[in-house]
């Protein structure tokens, strides 16, 4: 009875220091999930590096790190002072008014009334001038409350920096003691050495997947479309080209940014920047996405298209743009778990008890 006392007590000091704990470092988690996704992903080039300099770990967890630097983050960090140059100055535009989206949209309208797609949809009923009126009122307070979220972004830039920070220090660790971490969690945990490594595969494979198949989709997308955007003279091709880049990591694709688009310059009288944009878009951009997808993100996750959309979804709702990698691991390990469940205590097959 006191040995189970004893057990007890143990066991609820044990859940409150854990509470306790992530909640010292919850507003870092985030960094530190990067910094064990990343591990994963360059995981090979690290094991490459080490190869050249064995027993010598810190010095090929900092070469590998230099690399990442100089290959992935300090490219990507370029491209993203870009966009955020380019949003500010739209912002500001929206503010001074020098800008107003709703008088463009109004225009657009305008000119979809002169045309015969006006009188096409009075058959249906459709008043165009009601449409405009809400269009406009969205458009004018959908403009201010991108330009606050904007500026929002500027000032936030001191946090991102302490993540990246963060999540560079924690991954030179991960890369020097990634090992040792892993079974040091694997003995700690007590639901078994073999479901423990079974559930760490599965996280490995889901968050490599994941990553570099989306993001390498995503940034092929979005740099063609941000190139086509430019040549085809639409303003603000860099955040276009951003925007698509962020579209293309869920399953429904870049369409939802280029489609609009070609959209708006068929309605402008650009009818071949519209041609030129659904062609391209459709049998370059949208083919990347369909043959890349199925081999870089569903064989490795093991999972159906329509649990990757709607985990994906539920992901970036959640978690921000995170999301699209903490979501789908988050199904992978729910099915994972469950099919551990079923291995463990479900009844077997009837043809297997049959045969024994």
């Amino acid at each position: 009875m006191q040995k189970k006392i004893a057990n007890n007590f143990f066991f609820l000091l044990l859940f409150l220091i854990t509470v306790a704990f992530f909640g010292l470092l919850g507003s870092f988690l985030l960094g530190v999930f990067w910094a064990a996704v990343l591990a994963i992903v360059f995981d090979p080039l690290y094991k490459k590096v080490l190869s050249r300099f064995p027993k010598k770990s810190a010095l090929a967890s900092g070469i590998t790190l230099v690399g990442i630097l100089l290959i992935v983050i300090i490219p990507l960090g370029l491209i993203s002072l870009a966009l955020v140059v380019e949003a500010l100055e739209i912002s500001e535009k929206i503010q001074s008014d020098e800008l107003r989206p709703q008088e463009q949209i109004g225009q657009i309208i305008g000119q979809v009334k002169s045309s015969w797609l006006f009188s096409y949809l009075e058959k249906f009923g459709l008043d165009i001038n009601s449409i405009q009126t809400k269009v406009t009122e969205w458009a004018s307070n959908s403009s201010q409350i991108i330009a606050k979220k904007i500026l929002g972004f500027g000032q936030g830039v001191l946090g991102i920096l302490m993540q990246f920070t963060i999540t560079l220090y924690v991954l030179f660790f991960f890369f020097r003691d990634g090992k040792e971490l892993v079974e040091q969690m694997i003995y700690v945990l007590p639901i078994g050495d073999n479901k423990e490594r079974q559930l760490i595969k599965r996280f490995q494979s889901v968050a490599r997947a994941t990553v570099k198949g989306s993001i390498l989709i995503a940034l092929v997308q979005g740099v063609l479309g941000g190139i086509l955007f430019a040549l085809l003279g639409v303003e603000g091709a860099v955040i276009w080209g951003a925007l698509m880049i962020v579209a293309a990591l869920l399953p429904v694709g870049a369409l939802l940014v280029w489609g609009p688009i070609a959209a708006v310059l068929f309605l402008q009288g650009h009818y071949t920047e519209a041609i030129i944009l659904v062609i391209v878009g459709a049998l370059f951009i949208g083919l990347i996405d369909n043959l890349l997808r199925p081999r870089l993100v569903g064989n490795d996750t093991k999972m159906p298209d329509w649990l990757i959309l709607l985990s994906t979804l539920g992901g970036l709702s959640w978690f921000g743009l995170s999301g699209f990698v903490l979501g789908p691991i988050i199904a992978a390990m729910f099915i994972t778990c469950w099919q551990m469940m079923g291995d463990e205590f479900g009844e077997k097959p009837v043809e297997e008890m049959r045969g024994q």
